[in-house]
């Protein structure tokens, strides 16, 4: 029952962190262009020797 009094606070201090964590970067624009991070991976920036 005294793990139980320790976790359940930890578990929850997590779970307010993520959501925390979640909505600051919700602010920060970070979901903003999730098509053109996706055609990102598909271009080639190396340059080729002729």
């Amino acid at each position: 029952m005294n793990g139980l009094a320790v976790l359940i606070p930890v578990a929850l201090g997590l779970g307010l962190f993520g959501l925390v964590a979640f909505f600051w970067a919700l602010k920060r624009g970070q979901f903003e262009d999730l098509d053109g991070a996706a055609a990102r991976i598909l271009i080639d920036d190396e340059d080729e020797e002729p």
